[in-house]
């Protein structure tokens, strides 16, 4: 794993990524990093009025910035070289297979392509059984640091 903070192990790291969500889209939406493995990188998410669509749904939207943020996180802190690249998300397409009223919900991301210009991933987001709430393909363009 290529970790911006080259000395830290897995839960430091962890620590160091759910500190950079205070005042941010994730810190609303109250999602933390929970896993981080050699080819994969896990978040969670609560369930719950404040990620609920007006018929007391998970929102689409709440599931895709879900997958944005892990798909963009695994890219830029274990598959990129932190010190001279920068990642950007350039397209995400998701399709939503099962609702969710409550509890909590689980995306990991995973490496399809791992070029030297773009990341392609697939973000599985799941529920507290395992179940397929929704699939999501995240395209990353890999540009250098200036």
């Amino acid at each position: 794993m290529k970790f911006l903070f080259v000395f830290m192990d897995s839960q430091q790291l962890l620590n160091k990524l759910n500190s950079f969500n205070k005042n941010t889209l994730m810190e609303t939406l109250d999602i933390e990093f929970i896993a981080i493995g050699e080819d994969y990188m896990t978040v969670s998410m609560p369930v719950n009025p404040n990620v609920h669509q007006p018929f007391g749904l998970l929102h689409g939207g709440a599931s895709a910035a879900l997958a944005e943020t892990v798909g963009s996180s695994a890219s830029a802190f274990l598959f990129a070289d932190a010190k001279t690249q920068v990642i950007k998300g350039i397209e995400l397409s998701i399709n939503h297979v099962k609702s969710k009223k409550e509890g909590m919900v689980y995306a990991t991301a995973r490496p399809i392509h791992l070029g030297k210009t773009t990341h392609l991933l697939e973000v599985k987001i799941v529920d507290e059984e395992d179940r397929l709430i929704s699939i999501a393909k995240l395209t990353n363009i890999v540009l250098p640091k200036k």
